[in-house]
């Protein structure tokens, strides 16, 4: 992505794509070898299966579907948020706008004594809300839950589907 960015730039227009292609690559590898490097360095033999590397605070949290069928159960680390816990585990919760509070695509559903135990959502999270699919009286957007300890056990069910306004009017083209 970020190599495509930069061919669009104009500073780098004068530059052929073959050049930026050639170094975004050379960099990628890089900046992957170094990762390697780092993980490979460290040793987790120690650890137990499920635990986060940086031993980090956990809680169990329970992923269904919009049937109250069972998805799967993560350690999830405290401070992440839900979003991002789905995505570390492969749990198919879309989140297009990676966070930036600019779609509903991360919508869930909560446990009614989990979601009193939030923090009210802001005017711009239930803006979003607003144009979920499935909307139900305990919704928010995964991507502006911050997990906490107080979290532990909870069961988030991924709604029936999701509403991507911007991909949806680009289709109708």
């Amino acid at each position: 992505m970020w190599c495509r960015l930069l061919k669009a730039s104009s500073p780098f227009s004068s530059i052929s794509s073959s050049t930026i292609t050639s170094q975004c690559t050379k960099f990628l590898s890089t900046t992957n070898f170094r990762a390697i490097q780092r993980i490979s360095q460290r040793s987790f033999s120690d650890q137990p299966l499920n635990s986060t590397h940086d031993n980090q605070k956990t809680i169990v949290l329970t992923f269904t579907d919009s049937k109250k069928e069972f998805v799967k159960e993560v350690q999830a680390e405290i401070g992440k948020s839900i979003l991002e816990i789905a995505h570390a585990n492969n749990i198919d919760l879309e989140g297009a706008c990676e966070g930036s509070l600019a779609c509903s695509t991360c919508h869930v559903i909560l446990p009614k004594e989990f979601y009193d135990k939030l923090p009210e959502p802001t005017d711009e999270e239930n803006d979003m809300l607003d144009l979920a699919f499935g909307l139900s009286e305990t919704s928010r957007l995964g991507c502006q839950i911050i997990l906490n300890e107080e979290m532990e056990g909870m069961k988030v069910t991924l709604p029936s589907g999701t509403r991507n306004i911007q991909v949806e009017s680009l289709q109708t083209k």
